[in-house]
């Protein structure tokens, strides 16, 4: 038999929350299994990504009707839970269906706790927090407690939670054109000609935001018209300032995008070469350039103790990082990242970007950026940068509030994922 849209979604829950999955890499391959047809995989993907989405504002919920802590739950009565609780407390499916539906897919053990919780959330749904503090905040948009504190520290105290908000909403499709094959004119029409509404996208003129759509299976895609790439990154393959002819070195490339829009750049006279830590991501940025008609060249090394020798004109850092602000895309990424993680990943970004910088030529340029936003993994990393290469001086970049040496992007202003960018010249 046929697995119904709620157990496609359930196993995607249980994977992504109890087994470490992403849910980008989750989903897909859950739904390519299912056989299900269209108007099912559309509920299925809307039940799992809106889940996992709301995560925190569930367990919130469920708790005020439970007997126990979500965290002394089984897995298999927390993901029946979560689900019917989005269902009934955010999509609005009718009772009926949401408790019953759900509550079947629970084990024979599971079933009577699970349709008791759910019952309650229905007739009773708990009130939403009002208050300001970070829990409260937490509570309404699903974004840490720790995380909503950081964004207090960075942004006016209005804009908080309608920070937190967009960082929980799902981003719309963002799509670069390939130019040196299609130009952002033609791409946005023949996407157009196909049903679907392209409009310029404010942080590169080659990006563009679309209205829903499988990107694969819009006009040009096989011919390799355009990239699927968030202007936020298209804006840190900018800040690099690079001119055609130039080498140039993405350290952390995989999988793949960055690296074709700075070979474009580049040109034939050009040379870009795609470093990642894992081979088996290497492989990804080779299907990537392929699909885009770039050649940049591959290896797999550690950035920390890089096997190049120098004589780069431009190094890109695009380094691994506890990834937030990509959030709207990897719903995961609001309650997953623990804050006391972010000393380690600061130090192994500082010792990336020192050890990088060696292969950077006189006068060359360096990039560090991170889809991120707390203090730890950007503007105290770039201070340790500074202490450990003091050869490596801030360079002003212009961006989209003016110039300066490190700039953020934020999705409630800029429409993009968070994105932190520092860069650098080396001193002679």
């Amino acid at each position: 038999m046929r697995p119904s849209a709620r157990a496609v979604a359930l196993q995607v829950i249980h994977r992504v929350t109890d087994e470490g999955g992403y849910s980008t890499l989750v989903v897909p391959s859950a739904l390519a299994r299912s056989g299900l047809d269209g108007r099912d995989r559309a509920f299925a993907t809307e039940l799992a990504f809106g889940t996992l989405r709301s995560m925190l504002s569930l367990d919130w919920a469920i708790e005020r009707r439970a007997n126990r802590p979500v965290a002394r739950m089984s897995p298999g009565a927390r993901a029946v839970l979560r689900m019917g609780a989005y269902q009934l407390l955010v999509a609005r499916v009718p009772p009926h269906a949401a408790v019953g539906e759900t509550v079947g897919l629970a084990s024979p053990r599971e079933r009577g706790f699970a349709n008791a919780v759910l019952r309650k959330l229905a007739s009773d749904p708990p009130t939403w927090p009002a208050g300001d503090r970070e829990a409260d905040v937490a509570v309404r948009t699903g974004l840490q407690p720790w995380a909503v504190r950081e964004l207090g520290t960075l942004l006016p105290s209005d804009q908080v939670e309608e920070a937190a908000v967009s960082f929980a909403t799902r981003g719309r499709l963002c799509l670069r054109a390939n130019t040196p094959v299609a130009s952002a004119d033609a791409v946005r029409a023949a996407i157009g000609s196909a049903g679907h509404q392209a409009e310029p996208a404010g942080l590169d003129p080659s990006c563009m935001l679309v209205d829903g759509g499988d990107p694969s299976s819009f006009p040009g895609f096989d011919d390799g018209d355009f990239a699927v790439q968030d202007q936020a990154s298209a804006f840190v393959v900018r800040a690099l300032d690079t001119q055609p002819g130039q080498r140039v070195l993405d350290a952390c490339a995989a999988p793949g995008g960055k690296t074709a829009y700075v070979a474009a750049l580049v040109g034939d006279t050009g040379e870009v070469v795609a470093a990642d830590l894992h081979p088996s991501r290497v492989s990804l940025i080779r299907a990537s350039a392929q699909r885009l008609h770039v050649h940049p060249m591959l290896l797999a090394q550690d950035a920390t103790a890089p096997a190049l020798g120098s004589g780069f004109d431009r190094i890109m850092v695009d380094a691994p990082c506890s990834g937030i602000g990509s959030a709207r895309r990897r719903p995961e990424l609001l309650w997953r990242p623990r804050r006391e993680e972010l000393s380690r990943l600061a130090r192994t970004q500082v010792s990336m970007v020192s050890a990088l910088a060696d292969l950077l030529t006189p006068g060359g340029r360096l990039v560090y950026s991170v889809c991120t936003f707390p203090r730890a993994e950007t503007d105290a990393a770039c201070d340790a940068i500074v202490r450990h290469r003091p050869d490596l001086e801030p360079v002003q970049m212009q961006g989209p509030d003016g110039r300066s040496a490190r700039i953020r992007l934020w999705p409630h202003r800029h429409e993009s994922d968070g994105m932190f960018i520092a860069a650098f010249s080396k001193r002679a």
